[in-house]
């Protein structure tokens, strides 16, 4: 299964027009989901001045990607689509993106946008980055990834973030996302 890019940026344009503020957007997606969760791919800081380089992980600690593909798996189930979008973040220094047509834009950010089955998650090779977002057509949950926190947004029925919450081996908590983040020094 493979992913496709997606050039008509419109596709797109329903993050945008839901009011909700870029950084609600980029962390969580739109506003209006029934819940919301972090997927935590470190701990959180245990204290105001620890650094991420100071977390050390157990051994075989699954990488932000792999985490990410288990949460689109589980989501998966929880949408009436099979096809979904993806988007990446244009500022990876690693990753080619098309040159010949448009991104996706929020203030500070560019996203290129590719279609295909929510399975071709696990195909996902851009340079072991997760996506910034990925929803399914019919728009039931939204992922979000940006650059700099040690976690993951989504945005989902109270059901869909229940099963995450319950999904063994993910670091899964339910979030406000009105609400102070933890975020380290």
């Amino acid at each position: 299964m493979t992913l496709e890019y997606e050039a008509n940026t419109a596709v797109a344009h329903w993050l945008v027009e839901s009011g909700a503020p870029v950084g609600h957007l980029v962390l969580f997606g739109p506003k209006g989901y029934e819940s919301y969760a972090r997927i935590r791919f470190i701990p959180d800081p245990v204290g105001p001045e620890q650094r991420e380089a100071d977390v050390r992980l157990p051994p075989g600690q699954w990488s932000d990607l792999v985490q990410t593909q288990r949460v689109v798996r589980r989501l998966a189930e929880f949408t009436t689509a099979e096809d979904g979008y993806f988007a990446v973040w244009d500022g990876y220094s690693d990753v080619p993106l098309p040159t010949y047509a448009g991104l996706f834009e929020l203030p500070h950010r560019r996203y290129a946008i590719f279609k295909g089955p929510l399975a071709a998650i696990d195909g996902w090779g851009f340079a072991g980055h997760p996506p910034a977002f990925v929803w399914p057509q019919d728009r039931a949950w939204c992922f979000a990834k940006d650059v700099d926190p040690h976690w993951g947004g989504v945005g989902a029925t109270h059901e869909a973030v229940q099963a995450l919450v319950d999904e063994p081996g993910l670091d899964v908590v339910r979030a406000d996302p009105e609400q102070r983040r933890p975020h380290y020094g």
